[in-house]
This record gives C-alpha cells, sequence and structure tokens, in this order.
C-alpha cells in the first residue's frame, strides 16, 4: 500500500513514521511546510521537501530579519501554493491513504483537495491542542468540523480528544491513542541512566510559558521553598525567555540551587530523557495540552510526575496520589507548592510511584510493543 504522510518536520513525526520501516508499505512525505532539506534520518521514506520557494536568494535570513514587510512582500510573488504543489504530488504518489499529522497546519490547508478525492482515505493524528483549545492553534470550529465529516480515521494521544472529535461531528472509525512520537527504545537506558529513588536529587520543570505553557507559576511555589528543597538541583529545561529572565533574578535573590536550558538552544530527546532518568520529581504545567511526551518520558524514566490536568487529560496516565500528582488549577502556585512539598515530604510516596511506573505504565510505551500496534492500524485500515 502507498501511504502520503504529510506533516511539518518534527521529531515526533520522524519517530512515528520510522516504525513502518520495513512494513511492507511504500511511505512517502509531503512537507507541508516545503522549506525542510532531506531527512536523513527518513532515508526509506520518498520525500517530497524545499518545494516552497522558487527562487532561493542570497540574504533572505537578513532580509527577514531587518525588513519583514519587504520579505513579506517579495514571498507573496517567491512562495509556491500549498495546495497546489500538494494537489499535484497527490495526483504523481496516487495513495491508498494520506495521513496528516496536526490539524491546523496539515489538514486545514488540504481539505478542498481531499474532498475531490473521497477514494482516498484519510487518516488524521491530533497533536496537543488540536481539539481542546482550538484558539491557541488558530482553529475555527467550522475549519475542524469540516476536515472532521472528510476524515476517515482519527488517531489521538488521548480518549479525551476522541469524545471531543465526537462532539464536533466525527463519524468515522477511532484507531485508538497512541504517544505522538511513538515507543521508546528501553535498551538505551540502563541501571546507570535510571536512577533508584535514594540517588536522585533534581525536580525537573518544563519551562513554557506564554498562552498555554505555566512555568512561572511553578517557579513562584519553587521560590516559596528554598528551604525546604535545598538540598536538590532544579533544572528548568525549554525555557522561555519570561522564564529565564525569572531564574536569573531567582539566582541573584534566593538560595536555589537552579539551572537552565533555553528553549532556544534546543535540549535533545536523549538528554531529556537521562534527565529524567536522574530526576526526583518532574513538573509540567500549561493551561492546554493532550498528553505530553516529556510526561510520558518522566514516568517511564522513574521521575515522580506532578501534572497540570486540563480537561481530565493527565487523569488517562496519572493516578492522583498513588503514580504521581495532578495540578488541578495551573494558575495557583499555592496549590502547586503544596503537592511539590507533599511530594519531597513523602519517602514512601516517591518509592511506590516508582515501582508502579516501572511495573505497570512503562511497558505500555516499548519501542516494539507500540511499533507492532501501529503497523497493525495501518494494516487493518487500508485493507
Amino acid at each position: 500500500m502507498k501511504i502520503l504522510m504529510v506533516s511539518m518536520p518534527t521529531l515526533h513525526f520522524f519517530r512515528w513514521t520510522d516504525q513502518l520501516k520495513d512494513a511492507g508499505h511504500e511511505v512517502f512525505w509531503f512537507d507541508i511546510l516545503g522549506m525542510s532539506g532531506y531527512v536523513d534520518k527518513l532515508d526509506w521514506v520518498q520525500q517530497k521537501v524545499g518545494w516552497k520557494l522558487k527562487y532561493k536568494y542570497p540574504g533572505r535570513t537578513f532580509l527577514k530579519k531587518s525588513f519583514p514587510k519587504l520579505y513579506q512582500f517579495i514571498q507573496r510573488f517567491n512562495e509556491r501554493k500549498t495546495v497546489e504543489v500538494f494537489e499535484k504530488y497527490l495526483q504523481e504518489v496516487n495513495p491508498n491513504a494520506v495521513h496528516s499529522f496536526a490539524m491546523q497546519i496539515s489538514c486545514v490547508p488540504i481539505i478542498d483537495i481531499l474532498e475531490k478525492n473521497k477514494h482516498i482515505k484519510w487518516i488524521y493524528s491530533s497533536w496537543g491542542s488540536d481539539m481542546f483549545y482550538l484558539n491557541s492553534v488558530n482553529l475555527l470550529e467550522i475549519q475542524v468540523r469540516r476536515v472532521l465529516k472528510r476524515v476517515d480515521y482519527f488517531i489521538s494521544d488521548c480518549h479525551r480528544d476522541y469524545k471531543i472529535a465526537e462532539n464536533y461531528g466525527f463519524k468515522g472509525r477511532f484507531l485508538g491513542v497512541f504517544p505522538g512520537g511513538g515507543g521508546y527504545d528501553f535498551n538505551l537506558f540502563d541501571n546507570d541512566i535510571v536512577k533508584p529513588i535514594k540517588e536522585r536529587k533534581i525536580i525537573s520543570i518544563k519551562g513554557y510559558q506564554g498562552e498555554l505553557g505555566r512555568c512561572l507559576q511553578v517557579l513562584y511555589a519553587i521560590k516559596k521553598l528554598e528551604d525546604k528543597i535545598k538540598g536538590n538541583k532544579v533544572v528548568v529545561f525549554s525555557a522561555d525567555i519570561e522564564v529565564v529572565h525569572y531564574i536569573e533574578m531567582l539566582k541573584k535573590e534566593t538560595i536555589l540551587n537552579i539551572e537552565y536550558f533555553e528553549k532556544e538552544k534546543f535540549l535533545p530527546q536523549n538528554e531529556i530523557m537521562k534527565l529524567m532518568g536522574k530526576s526526583l520529581i518532574y513538573i509540567g504545567n500549561s493551561v492546554s495540552d493532550g498528553i505530553p511526551n516529556t510526561l510520558i518520558e518522566a514516568i517511564v524514566m522513574g521521575a515522580f510526575p506532578i501534572q497540570s490536568n486540563p480537561g481530565g487529560v493527565s487523569s488517562e496516565l496519572i493516578k492522583n496520589n498513588e503514580n504521581g500528582f495532578l495540578i488541578e488549577n495551573p494558575e495557583d502556585n499555592l496549590e502547586i507548592e503544596s503537592l511539590i512539598f507533599k511530594a519531597i515530604s513523602n519517602d514512601k510516596l516517591l518509592e511506590q510511584s516508582f515501582e508502579i511506573n516501572q511495573k505497570d505504565v512503562k511497558p505500555k510505551y516499548e519501542l516494539n510493543f507500540i511499533k507492532n500496534k501501529v503497523v497493525d492500524l495501518y494494516n487493518e485500515s487500508l485493507n
């Protein structure tokens, strides 16, 4: 079978697609943004990349940064239209199925074409806030309903979003809940990386701030707990600029041992996994998300998760007070402070959570376990 993947270039997409290697399908990728170069990691996939610009003139980056209005004017004439390039490529490939990842990016721009080609099966994978918080991804309800009316198959990273999709009129087949980037190869992370609870002295925090992220509320709580957590190191990764500024202030005004990695200085996934393998506690806080990949990574690597619960999504993975804590109000730093204190004050709970997550949760995210299920879902839906 021919499968045409439609996505922007991301690590999660690459990992998901790589599950189909040697599965017997002919796989193609249309980079919906059209700016990516050839991706060696997917050298077995036929790739439609780098199609967006008609002319790659020198000095584009400087012009975009220094004279944005002039750059935008030039680009009106220098950029190919997504719908035209996609339609031509669709006809060239003539796939049995199209699989789009993320609605606003990879479904809405091509809906006109797929409505004209209803004989082609369409699979849609929702990411992040696609279903839960439309405004955050610039989606209108009319767009969502139109896409879901045409989509044949739906994949999500949580059960919450399938229920929301049904409310928006989806009547196709739900293929199940899967982590957005597929499973994890635990052979890469031995016992030297997954530390026992007694050897862990790190509190790791996801540093997203802005419309959805609420890292600052976590740091407000951390500041109040500085005397109680002084034996631990605080590590903030993917830190937005507001978070960086606040951490610099904390360094001057508190005794906290705190380190950060800026969002722009991308921390590779393997490094995040290693960090989680040494972390006593992981904290992720936002007002909207699906099941965050970093939450999964924290759990499988043994960190005690404290995670916000927008729309009840995190409760699909965390049983409150058993294998983690749920933040019910991501804006309430007092609630977050209380949860952090309860965690660091209860060694028995931390040990219990570690055992539950390692024994019961981790195996569900093993690479080959997920891969086999993914291959099966393609085989069943395309036959």
